[in-house]
């Protein structure tokens, strides 16, 4: 139980802070910051404002990938903090900081934990002391892990009369969440709850929501109600038990999964369904090459070996490398080969969410939660709100669906309409995208801070499944699909977005949110361009390259002097496509490095990161936090832009016919 809670003298339990320990405001004043880890001041809610909180703290910030490459959470405590770094690039915590300062509680400003799904990043805070996080906001997975944790959660005010030296009923900082996930927190977090819920000592009714249209992802929840024939109603905040169709772990995360799984229920235990699980080895596979991850070999090597050990002991699909090869990055084999229309997938991985371009509900969960669902089959969850989105026209030539999603993120989630919402994507214009740019849609909906993104199925999304699964009936897959009811509720509300006018957009270094359209950047020289990634290392993907550099050298052209372009392809199936198309002679012409597939400079571990502060790269990822791709500056483009502007040397919007000797200088 978290020990902030405390039994009072009439029986209630109270939560009151612990004499003598700290509380450690993250500013935007990193030196304050500094002064604080070294006792040097206290403060107060009385003298912070809430402006002057650090907003949107990323979990890479939190625990970077190298701090990742230890699975134990008390090791990982040791660098709480590591990526928060000052304008020089130094460090502001140092190892032990957090651990060493005596503080039991931390406070930030909007949307804490936005990023990835490591729960590496709320363990390193619980296993230094940290017990009570303060925040404006929470990013929707960093808040579940949160919880999972057993880590009570406050805001501005209840701070304030804590430090005043309240006592706070416990329900005052738990009635927020539904009654099961009091229960849960209350409890110490969700392996106290399930080991209540075997014994009998807690419960999660079927909800008793009356009939109601509903979104899709509240129709695959309905269906899917332990307990029930599936036709059943839910509304969002219903609290229900849900049968989880399949899902993943890669090496970046398996190793913790068999860590508690083993410390849980026993090194013999069991998990459900293990042929619709699956890990893969697709995040470290080139991390060795980077200079800054080669001193880490031994630990990443720790990491695969743990991964084959689970992978042995449950019989979970297997896509490790063979012969330093991976099949692909997850998110990417999982929607090909067994991700199915109406599927609840759930995997380690913040941007499952891709998933949904299929007409399924899929999003990221940490290593906890993930245990706790393949060990039993099914999962504690809280119906989320849904915010729609009907896309009509067409996109230019000169876009595609990542333009689309750097204008969401810059126009609805910086004002938080997407914050712990499933994006639904439907609309004549939907139509007019290819299922690759319907998962870039999907994919981009964790940048969002939303709890995943979903799209209508069409005669495409059976296609397309029935092109890549050779057998797959047509009619079972139609059976599966799901569309929302026409008087369904949107509590996020419905938005039209006219494809016809989205413009080449950029999101500007440091955050995904930063949109900027390219027509009004500037001259903005660039020394690295990446194309590859989950979003960006599908075939459409590498049909827009291939496009760009074909053009380039019908006129003669190379990529740009100084320039370094990187390709990575997304799959073994994506690889075998380009090079069936001549996609590979194509990049060899050009001036292009290919590298198989697998993940690599997006999370800074494989070629393509920077290398120092000065350089610039356009990329085709989906995120651009400080420091995540190397110390360089990072600006978010389409595949289209970032094949153009490498051969321009400069961000530049593609549009055809831009290669003709009299438009390009020099």
């Amino acid at each position: 139980m978290n020990p902030l809670i405390h039994q009072s003298s009439d029986g209630t339990r109270v939560v009151r802070l612990t004499p003598g320990k700290r509380i450690l405001f993250l500013t935007k004043d990193l030196e304050l910051i500094r002064k604080q880890l070294a006792g040097e001041v206290d403060l107060t809610m009385a003298d912070v404002r809430p402006e002057d909180l650090l907003d949107d703290i990323n979990t890479d910030t939190m625990t970077p990938a190298w701090v990742c490459f230890r699975h134990k959470p008390e090791d990982i405590a040791l660098d709480a903090y590591a990526g928060l770094v000052d304008a020089n690039g130094e460090r502001v915590f140092g190892t032990r900081a957090l651990m060493d300062g005596n503080f039991e509680v931390i406070v930030s400003g909007q949307r804490k934990g936005t990023g990835s799904s490591r729960e590496t990043a709320p363990q390193c805070e619980k296993w230094s002391g940290i017990h009570l996080v303060v925040a404006s906001s929470f990013a929707p997975i960093h808040e579940r892990n949160n919880l999972n944790l057993g880590q009570l959660m406050a805001n501005y005010g209840q701070l304030a009369r804590l430090q005043a030296g309240e006592s706070l009923p416990l329900e005052e900082l738990t009635g927020q969440y539904d009654p099961v996930t009091r229960v849960m927190l209350e409890s110490g977090g969700l392996f106290a709850f399930n080991a209540m819920y075997a014994r009998g000592e807690a419960a999660v009714p079927v909800p008793q929501t009356p009939a109601r249209p509903m979104t899709m992802a509240e129709k695959i929840l309905a269906h899917k109600l332990v307990g029930t024939d599936g036709n059943t109603f839910v509304r969002p905040g219903d609290v229900c038990l849900v049968s989880v169709d399949g899902g993943y772990s890669h090496e970046f995360t398996t190793a913790q999964v068999h860590h508690f799984l083993a410390q849980e229920y026993g090194s013999d235990y069991q998990v459900q369904n293990p042929s619709k699980f699956a890990v893969f080895e697709d995040h470290l596979l080139y991390a060795t090459g980077v200079a800054r991850m080669a001193p880490f070999a031994d630990k990443i090597q720790t990491l695969r070996d743990l991964q084959n050990e689970f992978q042995r002991h449950t019989g979970v699909r297997d896509y490790s490398a063979k012969n330093g090869i991976s099949p692909g990055i997850c998110h990417q084999v999982a929607r090909e080969q067994f991700v199915d229309p109406g599927d609840f997938i759930q995997a380690t991985d913040s941007h499952t969410c891709m998933g949904g371009g299929g007409n399924a509900l899929t999003y990221g969960v940490g290593a906890t939660e993930y245990a706790g669902l393949i060990y039993s089959g099914f999962t504690f969850v809280q119906v989320p709100e849904s915010i729609r989105f009907d896309l009509v026209g067409e996109l230019d030539s000169g876009c595609t669906a990542k333009d689309v999603m750097l204008f969401i993120l810059d126009r609805y989630a910086k004002r938080e309409d997407t914050l712990d919402r499933v994006m639904e994507f439907g609309g004549p214009g939907l139509a007019s995208l290819s299922m690759d740019e319907r998962a870039t849609l999907c994919n981009m909906a964790t940048e969002c801070s939303a709890k995943s993104g979903i799209c209508e199925a069409d005669a495409k999304t059976i296609d397309w499944i029935v092109a890549h699964r050779p057998g797959t009936q047509r009619a079972d897959l139609q059976a599966r699909t799901v569309a929302p009811d026409a008087e369904a509720v949107y509590d996020g509300g419905r938005f039209t977005i006219d494809l016809s006018q989205i413009q080449p957009m950029v999101a500007e270094p440091g955050d995904p949110t930063y949109g900027k359209n390219i027509a009004d950047l500037g001259d903005v020289r660039i020394d690295i361009a990446y194309a590859g990634s989950c979003t960006a290392g599908k075939e459409d993907d590498f049909d827009y390259y291939a496009r760009v550099l074909q053009e380039a050298l019908d006129q003669g052209l190379k990529v740009a002097e100084g320039v370094s372009m990187i390709v990575q392809y997304g799959s073994e199936t994506v690889r075998d496509y380009a090079k069936a198309k001549g996609y590979d002679k194509i990049f060899a012409k050009a001036g292009v490095r290919v590298i198989e597939p697998g993940c690599g400079a997006c999370i800074g571990c494989g070629p393509g990161v920077s290398d120092t502060a000065d350089q610039v790269t356009v990329s085709a990822i989906n995120r651009n936090f400080q420091g995540r791709s190397g110390p360089g500056k990072l600006y978010l483009a389409s595949p289209l832009t970032v094949a153009a502007s490498a051969i321009m040397g400069r961000i530049t919007a593609y549009h055809p016919g831009m290669f003709q000797r009299e438009q390009v200088p020099g």
